[in-house]
């Protein structure tokens, strides 16, 4: 499912115009992929040779498979809750649908602590891939021994690099001010919601 809908939010970078051969080509892809494409691709279209790295390893990222989707998948929006990227957050949420993963599970990870349709190894993913967000890493020997026990050595060096990778990005994407670009709420999902004593809200995200 694709998303057409305007970007919300200003970037403290304005985007620039996407030109040239390598342009056109992003821009098809993205178009075809999501509708439109997204204003985060002019920001770093500024510096390409970062664009084109980070895009690289998030393909790269993409076809890992050692580990369970929607375990990642969810991994990866909590960082982005964490963090307060509502680009990376949204649109988790929306692939989420696209991959066939469980929409009602996904929509509840900002409130994840409160929610009780999570299973144990879900909620334990979920605590990981906090704990790896803290300014200074809060991970235990308990969590990884555990995810070890129930995962498997490759399975847990996936998970936890796609939890790098979702801080990297998503932080990045809050210090540039990238905001969402309403891909969840342009194919009609439910509005995110929000745990009981959160920070302000996500920008470009309704509560």
């Amino acid at each position: 499912m694709s998303a057409n809908t305007d970007h919300v939010g200003t970037a403290r970078i304005p985007a620039a115009e996407v030109t040239g051969i390598k342009g056109a080509l992003i821009r098809r892809f993205a178009t075809r992929m999501l509708g439109r494409m997204p204003d985060a691709i002019g920001v770093y279209w500024h510096h390409q040779p970062v664009l084109m790295a980070i895009q690289g390893f998030s393909a790269k990222v993409r076809k890992w498979d050692a580990c369970d989707e929607q375990l990642k998948t969810f991994a990866h929006m909590v960082v982005a809750a964490k963090v307060g990227c509502s680009w990376c957050l949204d649109y988790n949420y929306f692939e989420a649908q696209n991959k066939s993963l469980d929409v009602a599970k996904a929509r509840e990870v900002p409130r994840w602590r409160e929610s009780s349709v999570f299973s144990s190894l879900e909620r334990d993913v979920l605590e990981y891939a906090e704990a790896m967000t803290e300014s200074e890493p809060t991970v235990t020997d308990e969590m990884v021994a555990s995810l070890r026990s129930r995962l498997g050595d490759r399975a847990l060096i996936e998970l936890t690099a796609v939890i790098a990778f979702a801080n990297l990005s998503g932080r990045a994407n809050v210090a540039l001010g990238i905001g969402s670009d309403g891909f969840a709420s342009a194919c009609g999902l439910a509005p995110l919601p929000e745990p009981s004593g959160a920070r302000p809200r996500l920008r470009g995200l309704e509560s």
